[in-house]
């Protein structure tokens, strides 16, 4: 798979993607989450797609087995690199996600990796003990849900860097540790609670790394761009 950190196209709709990628000479590894999905819907998938880019659709289905099979079955049409679920959702659930995966994967065609959600970069400690009623460490829900993930035979985990050692112990590492709240040293955290720089994140045990507004904000973003590259790839 692309190993190269993964842009968010998060903007309000086709036009600002196209904006911003026309500015690149290189092939991308982005990611098109729900704000941009539920505006454009699959046509912008495909025109992303089409320039040559690799996308991981990230729209975290969570819902009974059966539905996110079919939901997923028909995602698989699109070509996307990479896409995800919600391990909160539970072990059939993934596995049914797997098999409309499998299901929907075009003939000769290759099927998407299929990761799951554990807690988000959002989350904190207290947060999840208050809200989800979880007594477990953040650490020891996060590992708990990868296990449940690997089991269920997904290729990997959205976490945070500060777990994704442990998981890599735990599960291997060819079991992809996605880690986003990536932040260039001096950034702002906005609404993330567990970040990381990028070399940061290299260091700790993340396979691939997600990127924002560290990249999409900044006044120029080819240039910053190259220089989470370089983080990235130093280590």
């Amino acid at each position: 798979m692309n190993t190269k950190p993964i842009i968010a196209l998060d903007f309000p709709g086709e036009k600002e993607v196209m904006g911003f990628l026309g500015q690149f000479e290189e092939n991308l590894f982005v990611k098109i989450g729900m704000e941009l999905y539920m505006q454009e819907g699959p046509t912008i998938v495909r025109k992303v797609k089409e320039q040559g880019h690799d996308i991981f659709l990230d729209l975290k289905l969570h819902d009974i087995p059966n539905t996110v099979k079919s939901a997923m079955k028909g995602l698989a049409g699109l070509g996307v690199d990479l896409v995800n679920v919600h391990a909160a959702g539970g072990r059939m659930m993934m596995e049914s996600a797997l098999e409309g995966l499998e299901a929907g994967t075009p003939a000769g065609a290759k099927r998407a990796a299929l990761i799951a959600v554990t807690q988000l970069t959002s989350t904190t400690e207290q947060r999840m003990h208050d809200e989800q009623k979880i007594a477990l460490s953040l650490k020891e829900s996060v590992l708990h849900y990868a296990q449940l993930t690997k089991q269920a035979g997904l290729h990997g985990v959205v976490c945070s860097v500060h777990e994704a050692q442990a998981i890599r112990e735990a599960c291997g590492d060819d079991f992809l540790r996605v880690t986003p709240g990536i932040r260039m040293l001096g950034g702002e955290a906005h609404d993330q609670q567990r970040i990381a720089t990028p070399d940061g994140a290299k260091k700790d045990g993340s396979s691939l790394i997600v990127v924002g507004r560290a990249i999409t904000g900044a006044v120029n973003p080819v240039k910053a761009y190259q220089e989470v590259c370089n983080l990235w790839e130093a280590n």
